[in-house]
């Protein structure tokens, strides 16, 4: 995208239903869904299972995720189907024995991966939200696997990045390799194993992953490779309704995601502090807006890297970080002309002891809406395939605290509350979410990208509600991020203008250039009309919005 494009960028438009996915082919299966009469949880794990086909890097069933839900009786639900550490994980298990944490365990091995809770949590939604039957939600998935779909350039570009290792690997070389060679644009990528797995899936529900032949063969596969996996981890495996975290920002309610996702949370005192500057008066990319929203960004990363974790092992302080007392506090520390260094914020409210993922957002006709995102971490998680399942596995074990100080592969410095233990919950940044104005849908919102999710989704939402901006150009425009350490600003290219950029770097900010991250795909719904927006964002090229 040229620089300054994004400022022209018109969204896509209809009156009943939207359906935004980073892949075109899931977003037209999850359409054609509505129009067949399903609900938008119908939809949702329609192209839940049709992007484990289309968008392997990321889609899965290999994989876990959350799904932040509302509906159209005014009920928010939220769902956690996060993977789960094995029951054999130790919390030194990727350190060698002075300590020193061994660099790719975590991340490319078969240790690296936990037990996936895709299927799980899909199947779960159906049942309890859905009004459409397994078989004929996932029908559309086992088409494309078996028949094949042919590939865009946007596919293609994501499926290049790790053609070198594919080739490693002759289970995954013989899918994903077009003779040992990688797919061109216009070739048919088929999956007959993965179609295989789907329709035992389809036949069997929950269980055909869980208790049947695709656990036994990821087990057998872990336990030849030096993994933990037992039928244990599978057979206890649950995926789990809870709350949302809920807040107010200029009087809309923001509805996210609850830990153990942070993204909820840190969304949520991320727009508490930023709440009590004039942003709009500002201007989006003004010294002063850039300069707040980083502040607000460290602060909030330093509490959120320092207190968060699985609720089922810790007490998570949410109530404390989100309240106005919090917001009120970290606004005192900020000064109005002055960066402060990362080394002098100390996060945490309690005791002290990849960006690989994708996200899709859907609105039925009926005032239901579902926000997802789910992961396998890395491109191509692990890019492991146990056998011929068809699916890869994940490496979210490297989400956890592989040991406290040391950075993961998203460069977050984490502390002790996110420690391995056995059938934990890695923390995430994932952050499915929904916006509400006077109880209403409002925005449908969420995004890939490690730890960036987080600033992605703030950005979307602030973007509309403080800039003005329409659906397709708030999730279009350059985007900035701080994780609190390291004490550097990612800023993508025609964000800062050179007078901007020298005015903070005189504050004393650090910025480091980043071509792209992150990829939006939201929903709008227009005020004082009945029409609803979808963008699907430019860092997409294989993705669409379509809508009825």
């Amino acid at each position: 995208m040229e620089a300054g494009a994004w400022k022209d960028a018109q969204p896509v438009r209809a009156r009943h239903a939207m359906v935004v996915s980073a892949q075109h082919l899931a977003t037209n299966v999850g359409v054609s869904i509505l129009k067949d009469g399903g609900n938008a949880v119908d939809a949702a794990v329609a192209v839940g299972y049709a992007l484990a086909v289309v968008h392997p890097c990321c889609g899965n069933i290999g994989g876990g995720g959350f799904m932040t839900i509302h509906l159209a009786d005014g009920q928010d639900v939220f769902l956690d189907f996060r993977e789960r550490a094995p029951l054999k994980a130790t919390a030194t298990m990727f350190q060698d024995e002075n300590g020193n944490v061994v660099r790719g365990l975590s991340t490319g091995t078969y240790l690296g991966s936990g037990t996936p809770g895709t299927v799980m949590g899909l199947n779960e939604a159906l049942a309890k939200y859905g009004t459409m039957s397994l078989k004929q939600v996932i029908a559309p998935a086992i088409k494309l696997a078996e028949e094949g779909f042919v590939l865009q350039q946007g596919d293609v570009n994501i499926l290049d990045r790790r053609a070198k290792d594919f080739a490693s690997e002759p289970n995954v070389a013989a899918t994903f390799l077009n003779h040992g060679k990688p797919y061109v644009a216009g070739d048919r990528l088929v999956q007959p194993e993965l179609a295989t797995t789907l329709k035992l899936i389809a036949k069997n529900g929950s269980d055909a992953f869980y208790k049947g032949s695709i656990a036994r063969k990821i087990v057998a596969a872990s336990e030849a490779n030096g993994g933990l996996f037992t039928m244990q981890d599978f057979a206890e495996y649950t995926a789990q309704w809870d709350k949302p975290v809920r807040c107010t920002y200029r009087g809309y309610t923001i509805i996210s995601a609850p830990p153990p996702s942070s993204g909820g949370t840190t969304i949520c005192e991320i727009l508490k502090v930023v709440e009590a500057y004039p942003m709009s008066q500002w201007g989006f990319g003004s010294v002063n807006a850039t300069h707040h929203f980083i502040e607000a960004e460290r602060f909030a990363f330093a509490d959120r890297n320092s207190d968060l974790g699985d609720p089922a092992f810790i007490d998570n302080p949410v109530s404390t970080l989100i309240s106005d007392k919090h917001a009120q506090a970290i606004r005192a520390k900020i000064r109005p002309d002055r960066a402060t260094p990362s080394s002098e914020v100390k996060g945490g409210v309690s005791a002290q002891e990849g960006t690989n993922t994708t996200h899709y957002s859907i609105a039925d006709a009926k005032g239901n809406a579902v926000s997802t995102t789910y992961t396998i971490n890395y491109l191509f998680g692990s890019g492991k395939i146990a056998g011929d399942t068809g699916f890869f596995l994940n490496n979210e074990m490297d989400d956890f605290t592989s040991k406290p100080g040391v950075p993961n592969g998203f460069g977050l410095i984490q502390g002790a509350a996110n420690a391995i233990a056995p059938g934990k919950r890695p923390l995430s940044s994932m952050s499915p979410t929904i916006v509400l104005k006077d109880g209403k849908l409002f925005m449908v919102t969420g995004s890939p990208g490690g730890s960036t999710i987080i600033s992605t989704t703030v950005a979307s939402i602030m973007n509309v509600i403080d800039y003005g901006m329409n659906m397709k150009q708030a999730v279009d425009a350059p985007r900035i991020h701080n994780q609190w350490m390291p004490d550097q600003t990612m800023v993508q290219p025609g964000y800062l203008t050179p007078e901007v950029k020298a005015q903070l770097e005189a504050m004393g900010h650090s910025f480091r250039e980043a071509p792209a991250w992150g990829a939006d795909e939201a929903i709008l719904f227009e005020s004082g009309t009945s029409m609803i927006q979808g963008a699907n964002d430019v860092r997409r090229p294989a993705g669409l919005a379509e809508g009825y």
